[in-house]
């Protein structure tokens, strides 16, 4: 395998730009930097400067590349869908306007990508994890969700050059096992492909070894995450949104939880996966004075299991 480990501003608690807990941007690059990272995202919308010039310094001075960009938002109503495309075409702006990043051999398409992530929907939010009592779209919001998503891959394309990935996600509209099958039906991959997240799939009860292996011909990118079985046993039990439970500590270091990556690693050489892999750790912003230990175990781990 040629695979490139990155990480991303989530593993600081940084998702909802609106927190007023988050740590400055530059933070969250050197932390990066100081564990070892070469590569990270450039977390939600807002978080970074849309200026390349601040942002490619600030990144040249850490030793930094980034990986992608994120649309993380609602894909669904059809009011938002202008706000949708006005993202996509800064965020692939921007990333077009830094430093290219190597393409390793075997790579299906060069990053930095652009994942898009549906969010913002409180009743489905609160039932994450749970494909049993969540509510699903219905086929005419479906049909708009998949065309708005058609349209931001489109822009990112047609524009910028740039390749969109979709990242099913525990609390959005994409999440449970018959959703994945259904977007890989209406969304063929000339269009875009799919971003499939290790801790997401075991939280919304399935198993990522398998998924990587099924969606082999589908995945152009890959995040990676752990599980606190403890917790997440305790939060499966209650009436709690997702990012309440990671708040509760759900997600944990690489290596210390419930998934299995020696046979991730296993099923990734199986498939012949070449790219970059993104850690990524959930939390409170709050508690983002242990993210450093907790990014750098994570990567550390990886390297002595045999990831480059």
């Amino acid at each position: 395998m040629s695979i490139k480990i990155s990480g991303a501003p989530c593993s600081w608690g940084v998702d909802d730009v609106r927190n007023p807990h988050l740590p400055k941007w530059t933070r969250v690059l050197d932390e990066a930097s100081q564990a070892g990272y070469k590569g990270i995202e450039l977390g939600p919308y807002g978080f970074m400067p849309l200026d390349a010039g601040v942002v490619g310094a600030e990144l040249k001075k850490q030793g930094l590349n980034i990986v992608a960009g994120t649309i993380f938002d609602d894909l669904v109503s059809e009011a938002n869908l202008d706000n949708l495309l006005a993202q996509a075409d800064n965020i692939c702006g921007l990333v077009k306007r830094l430093p290219p990043l190597p393409v390793n051999a075997g790579q299906k398409h060069e990053a930095p990508y652009l994942v898009i992530i549906d969010w913002g929907h409180p009743e489905r939010d609160i039932n994450a994890g749970h494909p049993d009592r969540a509510p699903r779209l219905s086929t005419a919001e479906w049909a708009r969700m998949v065309e708005h998503i058609k349209a931001i891959a489109k822009l990112a394309h047609e524009k910028h050059g740039v390749r969109s990935v979709i990242h099913p996600h525990a609390g959005g509209y994409i999440e449970f096992e018959d959703e994945i099958r259904q977007l890989i039906r209406d969304i063929p991959h000339d269009i875009a492909g799919l971003c499939l997240d290790t801790g997401h799939l075991y939280y919304s009860k399935m198993d990522p070894a398998q998924w990587l292996k099924e969606q082999a011909d589908r995945i152009d990118y890959v995040h990676f995450k752990d599980v606190d079985a403890r917790v997440y046993e305790e939060v499966m039990n209650e009436k709690i949104a997702f990012f309440d439970a990671c708040a509760k500590g759900v997600m944990c270091p690489i290596g210390k939880g419930d998934i299995d990556y020696p046979q991730i690693k296993k099923v990734l050489e199986g498939i012949d996966y070449h790219g970059y892999i993104t850690i990524e750790q959930e939390r409170d912003p709050r508690h983002a004075d242990t993210s450093l230990r907790d990014v750098k175990a994570s990567l550390d781990y990886l390297k002595s299991i045999g990831f480059n």
